[in-house]
């Protein structure tokens, strides 16, 4: 008897799954309309895409995701990998080097974000569920702007309010092309306030570094994580942690990388409801 309840019950939650319907909301601009005036560029770059369930029972937490391309290339984007899981995914679109130069394309970043912590709730996002993700450049952008505080202070939102980092390959050095931007070559290494390693810190939110092959990957890119977490736990973080895809490289890992950023959303999610 006890088998045909759990039979049931696992047929509702199976019918429930597949009665979930989402769309896609496109679009939406983050910024005050008057930033768009006579600015094409901002208006056709920072806006936003939502990808939310319909008629949800419950809010969804909720997983912004940074496209990649150095900084100078890539669109906002809703990975197929993400769609379909019960989350709302939010694709963002900024402006890019060299039509605009550091920090533009992190306020960029920061005022999206701050859009959604005021506003998802009107599509079904918890907002006291939000993650980051992103690929590369998306990656950077991520913890740029979950490291360093003061990006989000100037819409009175505190980072640690962040429910997780979860970055896919990011640079935690200064940028290759903020340091092409000075005229400095991308083998010169430098760590500044345009380098999430400048802004370790105890209390920042949960993070999840996922890199490719230390072997295979882009310049020095498993090592500058494997250096920001260990500056991390020397500087007290216990919530950080590195994982390196065996076999794939920068451009590869994410496809191997989406399964993870789910599993860790999940956990995190599990681990703040109790």
């Amino acid at each position: 008897m006890k088998k045909i309840a759990l039979f049931i019950l696992l047929l509702a939650g199976f019918a429930a799954n597949a009665q979930q319907t989402y769309k896609t909301t496109p679009n939406i601009r983050y910024y005050p309309d008057a930033i768009y005036k006579n600015d094409a560029y901002a208006a056709a770059r920072c806006v936003i895409d939502i990808y939310h369930p319909e008629n949800a029972s419950e809010k969804t937490p909720v997983i912004i995701w940074f496209h990649g391309g150095g900084i100078t290339g890539g669109q906002k984007e809703i990975p197929n990998a993400l769609k379909d899981k019960g989350y709302t995914i939010v694709g963002v679109g900024y402006r890019l080097s060299p039509k605009v130069k550091a920090p533009v394309y992190i306020e960029d970043a920061a005022a999206a974000i701050a859009w959604v912590f005021n506003h998802i709730g009107e599509y079904g996002g918890d907002s006291s569920l939000i993650f980051l993700s992103g690929h590369s450049a998306g990656a950077y952008l991520d913890m740029m702007v979950g490291l360093d505080k003061h990006y989000l202070a100037k819409y009175d939102i505190d980072a640690n309010r962040i429910a997780g980092l979860i970055p896919f390959s990011g640079q935690c050095i200064t940028h290759f092309t903020v340091r092409e931007e000075r005229g400095i070559k991308g083998t010169q290494p430098i760590i500044d306030n345009m380098a999430p390693l400048y802004f370790v810190r105890a209390d920042a939110p949960p993070m999840l570094l996922i890199t490719g092959d230390r072997e295979m990957e882009l310049l020095g890119r498993y090592e500058e994580n494997a250096y920001l977490l260990r500056m991390m736990k020397l500087c007290g973080n216990t919530t950080t942690r590195l994982l390196e895809e065996q076999g794939y490289d920068h451009g590869g890992m994410p496809t191997p990388g989406f399964p993870l950023l789910v599993k860790e959303v999940a956990r995190l999610v599990k681990a703040k409801k109790g």
